[in-house]
C-alpha cells in the first residue's frame, strides 16, 4: 500500500507540472484570431435576409442628408491606410462619403448602418447604378440623369468628368429609362422585397439626384408641392457633390471612389457581390451594431474602420432634449470585434463641437482606446472622444 502511495504521488506531482508548464505556455503564446470566413460573395437571398434581420425601425433625423458635407477625407485617408489591417471589414453611417473609405480602404466586407430607411434606400439606388455601369463616365449617367458627355476616356479625373456634368441638364427622357431600369434590376433581378413606401422613397431620392446633378449637396431638396428646387438645413456647412469628388490630399492625390477606373471596379464589384450591406439602424439602438458585430464574430472577422460622421453629437445631446443614448452605443461597440488596429473615423469641427459652422473636419481615434476610456468612466461628453481624436 505504501509503494502505490508512493506511485500516486509521483504520478501526482508530474501531472501537476506538466499543467504549470503548460499553462506558461499559453500564456507566453500570442492568442491569434479566428479564421477569417467572411464570404466571397453572398447570394440575393443572404444579402436581404441580413438587411432585414438586421435592420430596426426607421427612425428619423434632423435633415435628408443626400450628400456629404464633410471635406478633409482625402487628408486622413493616407493615415488610415497606416493603420488598417488588409482583410477586415468596415462599418459606417450615411451616404456616399463611405465610398471614400472604402474605395481607398478595401475591406472584405462593409456595412452602412442608418437611422434613416431612406439611406438604406439610397444605398440600394447606388448598388443598382454600379451593377448597370461599367466605368466611371457610365455611372454618372445614370445617377444624375445626364447623357453622357462625348470624350471621357478611362483615364479622364475627376474634375474632367464633373466639369462636364455640370454643364449639362437633366435629360427627362433618359431619366425615366433610368428609373424604370434600376427597379427592374432591384426588383426582378435580385427580388428584393421593396415595399410600396420603399418604392416611393426610391423615387422621391432619384427625382432629387435628377434635379441637381452634381451640384447636390448635403442640404438640397425638393419642394413636396410644387417639385422645385430649394435648399433645407445646413446653411454654409455644405459642399456641391462635384467638388468633394474632385478634392485632391496634401500630396496632390484624389482620393475620392470616382478618382480613377480602379477605385470606381473595386466598389462595383463589391455591389456585385452584395458585399456592401445597408441596414437600418439607430446607433443607441438595441440590435442592429450588435448584429453586425456577431456576424463578424461569427466570421472571424475584425472592424478595421468604423465611420461615425458627427453622429455622436446626437448621442450626447439629442434633437429637441431627448434622453441621451451614448452609453448604449458604447456598449454596443463593446461587442464588436476590434483590435489594437481598429479605428473610429469621426467628423467635428475646430472648437470641440460636432456640428454648426465652421465645417466638419475628419479625424480618426483608437477604438479600444475610446472603449477603454469609457469602462473607465472617462467618456462623459462629446468633446471627451474628440479630445481624443486626430487628424
Amino acid at each position: 500500500m505504501g509503494l502505490n502511495r508512493d506511485i500516486r504521488y509521483r504520478t501526482s506531482a508530474r501531472t501537476a507540472a506538466l499543467i504549470l508548464m503548460l499553462s506558461a505556455l499559453l500564456l507566453a503564446v500570442p492568442q491569434f484570431k479566428a479564421a477569417d470566413t467572411l464570404p466571397s460573395q453572398l447570394s440575393d437571398e443572404a444579402f436581404w435576409k441580413i438587411v432585414e434581420d438586421f435592420s430596426e425601425d426607421s427612425g428619423t433625423f434632423t435633415s435628408e442628408n443626400f450628400s456629404s458635407n464633410e471635406r478633409g477625407y482625402e487628408n486622413l485617408i493616407p493615415k488610415l491606410l497606416a493603420k488598417w489591417q488588409p482583410g477586415s471589414a468596415y462599418m459606417g453611417v450615411g451616404p456616399e462619403q463611405n465610398f471614400q473609405y472604402i474605395a481607398s480602404l478595401k475591406p472584405k466586407i462593409a456595412f452602412i448602418v442608418d437611422i434613416r430607411r431612406q439611406n438604406m434606400i439610397q444605398h440600394l439606388m447606388y448598388k443598382a447604378a454600379f451593377e448597370m455601369s461599367s466605368n466611371r463616365a457610365d455611372f454618372l449617367s445614370v445617377v444624375f440623369s445626364r447623357k453622357r458627355p462625348a470624350g471621357l476616356g478611362d483615364n479622364a479625373t475627376a474634375t474632367q468628368l464633373f466639369d462636364a456634368y455640370l454643364r449639362l441638364d437633366k435629360d427627362p427622357v433618359l431619366a425615366e429609362s433610368n428609373r424604370k431600369a434600376i427597379k427592374d434590376l432591384l426588383l426582378k433581378d435580385h427580388k428584393f422585397r421593396l415595399s410600396e413606401d420603399d418604392l416611393a422613397t426610391l423615387d422621391h431620392v432619384f427625382d432629387v439626384f435628377a434635379a441637381y446633378g452634381a451640384t447636390i449637396n448635403y442640404s438640397s431638396q425638393l419642394n413636396p408641392i410644387t417639385g422645385q428646387m430649394s435648399l433645407g438645413r445646413g446653411g454654409n456647412n455644405t459642399v456641391a457633390y462635384a467638388e468633394l469628388m474632385s478634392l485632391p490630399d496634401l500630396s496632390g492625390a484624389n482620393r475620392s471612389y470616382l478618382a480613377s477606373e480602379d477605385s470606381y471596379r473595386f466598389m462595383k464589384d463589391l455591389e456585385k457581390k452584395n458585399l456592401l450591406i445597408p441596414v437600418v439602424g439607430n446607433f443607441g439602438g438595441p440590435k442592429a451594431l450588435r448584429a453586425v458585430g456577431q456576424y463578424l464574430r461569427d466570421h472571424g472577422a475584425i472592424v478595421g474602420a468604423f465611420y461615425l460622421s458627427n453622429v455622436e453629437q446626437y448621442l450626447f445631446r439629442p434633437p429637441g432634449g431627448g434622453t441621451r443614448i451614448d452609453r448604449q452605443f458604447y456598449e454596443s461597440v463593446g461587442t464588436l470585434p476590434v483590435d489594437e488596429s481598429s479605428m473610429f473615423i469621426r467628423s467635428g469641427n475646430n472648437n470641440g463641437n460636432g456640428g454648426g459652422r465652421g465645417g466638419l473636419t475628419p479625424m480618426m481615434s483608437s477604438i479600444m482606446d475610446v472603449l477603454r476610456a469609457f469602462k473607465a468612466g472617462r467618456i462623459n461628453q462629446q468633446q471627451d472622444v474628440l479630445s481624443m481624436s486626430t487628424n
